[in-house]
Formats: structure tokens, sequence, C-alpha cells
């Protein structure tokens, strides 16, 4: 699909279909009224015949408009003139997007430009436009043996904005258009099943990305951890047949050799839970706990098409945690790369362990700042739904950052309080530190176990476990965090 940026007057747009905004106060948008004008009132008559309510999300597609140049014209409701948020424009723009990629234009100009959301500038509303749309294109089922695209038609949009605008809006859609494709790879092995995404394979697709962008790219084989002393990880994938790997891969945009931010993903391609199993209900989500690693590939893809001039270090821990006769055990010691001793008192509680040894393994990089990403723990669903992703750290401005760019790109994320009144819950009778505190503040228990291996730099961690995928009909990998940290790079390079 192939988007671009506008400021062609109604009078002379050819596109084979027009999108343009209605109120739910029966009043057609400043775009609108001037479509009107061409075609003589005939979209007030329509207005006024009741078939469309100018509500968020409602459309109607009218064919042979008089007067208009275009096949078709798509009245698009905004919801309230004074109230259009981001709520209501994802309503709206996901229902022209439904209406656009059923129909058989294979083009489309969208005159819906004429105010930005509400709280945020033009180049968030273009951002959000091209991010909405790229999602509505992801076609999830690619392993099945007749996946159709979405759109069979559509294949160009015009997003048409002021020419005062134009500049700010190229920008933002250049942006938009990186992060969409850094999400599409997320969501792409987000979704592979575990017998497909093994860490094997993970390794494999970050050096196709490397060569494609012509970056540097490590993987550390188990030999290799295991002269590390990387006993945490190593525990972990003892249960499964599928070697561990320890990939990392190097962008280096700023020619200067400044300090690099590293982006730390958790690899697990498949959870059974380990000896600790998991109940069977839903197990196959469980594919989905490598989509920290996946949006760290995602990342780098995003940051490397629009060539950032900053240096980013991305680090995947992987592997599988199954059971069988040789998998670490409940109440089994360990000792980490930083020579602290774990009891793991809950198998299903791996994901930590596997973050602490390359968390550790990290510093060798004299990080700026390090962030992890996760889908570390049920309790954050609990604690904060599908919405946000759950965010902590040890400085209060690499949180902000983090803070700012969700709120940026609408992948926002809530920040927990990671005080040390929690690190007694992972107090133990025999070794430095249990793997879980209990069931109270799990998500912060959590993020308390990591803080101990991240002492020497400014560190974050995200807890994804509530946003990376959608379960029941929509069940998906939704691509999240890519575009927070893809605004958060952007934002660092001051780009």
């Amino acid at each position: 699909m192939e988007f671009s940026i506008k400021n062609t007057p109604p009078s002379k747009q050819r596109a084979a279909c027009l999108a343009i905004g209605v109120y739910d106060s029966g009043e057609l948008s400043p775009s609108a009224q001037i479509l009107d004008t061409l075609s003589e009132g005939y979209l007030n008559k329509i207005l006024s015949g009741g078939d469309i309510d100018g509500k968020a999300g409602s459309t109607l597609l009218l064919h042979h408009v008089p007067g208009i140049n275009s096949e078709r014209v798509l009245l698009v409701g905004l919801g309230s003139a004074d109230k259009l948020d981001t709520k209501a424009w994802n309503s709206a723009l996901t229902a022209c997007f439904n209406v656009l990629f059923k129909s058989a234009a294979n083009s489309a100009a969208l005159y819906l430009f004429d105010q930005p959301i509400k709280q945020h500038d033009m180049a968030f509303t273009i951002e959000q436009t091209i991010l909405l749309a790229r999602q509505s294109l992801f076609v999830a089922g690619k392993l099945k043996s007749k996946a159709e695209p979405v759109a069979k038609h559509l294949k160009k949009i015009a997003l048409i904005v002021d020419s005062a605008e134009q500049t700010a809006a190229e920008t933002a859609c250049q942006q938009a258009l990186a992060m969409a494709d850094g999400a599409d790879l997320a969501r792409e092995l987000g979704n592979l099943p575990g017998n497909v995404c093994t860490p094997t394979y993970l390794a494999k697709q970050a050096e196709a990305l490397a060569k494609e962008f012509e970056l540097k790219c490590d993987i550390l084989e188990r030999k290799d951890m295991e002269k590390l002393g990387m006993g945490a990880l190593l525990a972990v994938a003892r249960g499964s047949s599928q070697p561990p790997k320890l990939i990392a891969v190097h962008y280096q945009g700023d020619k200067k050799n400044t300090a690099p931010v590293v982006l730390v993903g958790k690899g697990i391609t498949f959870d059974a839970g380990g000896i600790s199993l998991k109940p069977a209900a839903e197990m196959d989500e469980m594919k989905y706990d490598m989509s920290g690693a996946a949006s760290v590939l995602g990342t780098l893809r995003a940051i490397a098409t629009l060539k950032l001039p900053i240096n980013v270090v991305g680090v995947i821990p992987s592997c599988e945690n199954l059971p069988d006769g040789q998998a670490v055990k409940p109440g089994d010691i360990v000792t980490s790369m930083s020579g602290q001793t774990i009891e793991i008192l809950n198998t299903d509680a791996e994901g930590r362990l596997i973050l602490c040894d390359a968390l550790t393994w990290v510093d060798k990089f004299k990080p700026d700042v390090v962030v992890d990403i996760a889908t570390l723990t049920g309790a954050c669903v609990i604690a904060l739904g599908h919405q946000a992703t759950g965010l902590l750290a040890n400085d209060d401005a690499l949180a902000d950052e983090l803070l700012t760019a969700g709120q940026q790109t609408h992948d926002r994320a809530w920040r927990l309080p990671l005080w040390d009144d929690y690190q007694s819950q992972l107090d133990s009778n025999f070794a430095d530190i249990g793997n879980i505190g209990g069931r109270p503040a799990g998500t912060i228990t959590a993020a308390c176990f990591l803080s101990r291996f991240t002492k020497d730099y400014r560190w974050a961690h995200l807890d994804i476990a509530g946003t990376a995928w959608k379960s029941g009909k929509e069940k998906g990998s939704t691509g999240r965090p890519v575009p927070l940290l893809t605004r958060f790079l952007i934002n660092r390079a001051g780009a």
C-alpha cells in the first residue's frame, strides 16, 4: 500500500474514492462543505435523509455524486467536532478503512484532516492514521493454505492536508511507515507457532535483518553462555531440546561512538511453565512469550529504515521453557552470571531468569540506558488490563522519556513503584534471592528481581504481558510496543 501526503483541492481530486468527515451535529466538515458546494447541496440532502448520524465510526458510501470527479464519496462519522479525541478518531478511521478495503476503489483521498485530534498536533493525527491503516492491512494467518490480502483493490491512499502542515505531515508519514514496518515484523514473529519460531529461527531472523541493513550481529551459543557463567538462563533452557541463543544486533547510527541505548527483549519462544506446568487452557498463546524479542527486532527495523543518528544494541536471550527429565525443578538453586544465587521457587517465573543474565551481560556495552521488554507477569494484566504497558524504572528521567513516547504514539505505558519496601518479598532462606515474591504486587516484585542486576546503569522495564497480543476473535500479536520504542529513540536522536 502506497501512502502519500497531498494538498490537492477537492475540485481537482481524481482518486477513485474521496473520504470526507461529518459530525454528529448533522454538519459537514470544512472539506466536506467544499464538496457539497461542488455537488450543489447533494451531500447536505443525504445528511438530512438520516442515513448517517455522524457518530464516530458511522459510514455511508455514495456513488456518482453530482459535480464530483471521483466515482465514490465515503462519508465518515467523526463524532463531536469539539471532542475529536483519539478514541473517536480510531473508531472513525477503522470504520473508514474497513469500507475502503472492501470496495473496488484502487485509490483513495482522505479529506479528514481539517483539525487535529484533541490535545495532539496534526503530525500525531497523520501518524495514527497510517498506523491504523497498516494494522488493518496486516494478515495474521500467513500459514493458511489460502491467505488472502485484506485490500484486494486499494493500492494508494493520499492524506490531504493544508499546505502549511505538509512538511510536518510528510515527516510524520515517513516515521509512521517505519514504525508500521517494525510493528508488522513483530506481529509476524509473534504469530508464528513454537514449532516454527524457535530460538534458532529468531537468531536467523536477526541475522537476516542485520544483513539487510548492514548491521553487526553476534549469536552466543550454549558453550559461550557456559563460559560466561549464565547459570540462570541455562537453567531455563535445560528442559528443551532446542538450543538456547543469546542474540545481539548492533545499530551504529552515530559515528561518534556515543554510549548506546540497549534494548533487551525476552525471547521465550514457547513457555509451558516448565515443571510448574501451566494449565492447558489457552497455553497455545504462550508462543507470544517471545514478544519482547519480536519488539526489539521490529524497533531495530524501524530505526534502521529511518537511519536515526543514534547507537542501539538489541539483545535477545532466547530459549524454550519445557518440562522433561533434565528440566530445572522448584527448589533448585542456580548461580547467575552476576554471581548471585537464585532459589527457583516456581519454574514458570522463567522470564526474569533469562533476563537477569542478559542484563548482567549488557554492562559490557557501557550503555547510556537499558530498557528491557518482556511478557513477564500475569499480574500486570490484572493491574492494567490490555490498555497500558507496565513501566518500572530506577531512573525518573528515563521513565518520563518512555511515558512521553507512549503518549506521543498512543502506545501508552503506566508507571508502577519500584520501592525498596517490596524487595523483602524476594528473601530466600537458602539463596541470595528467590525468583518469586508471592501473589501481592507480582509485577513489582518481578521488576525488583531484575533491579538486583541493573544497579550499574540507568534501567527501565516494560511489562507487556497485557499489551503484546489479543485473545478471542481478534487473537493475534499487536506489534506493541514498537511504536513507543521507536518514538523513544526518535526523540533521543533529535530526529
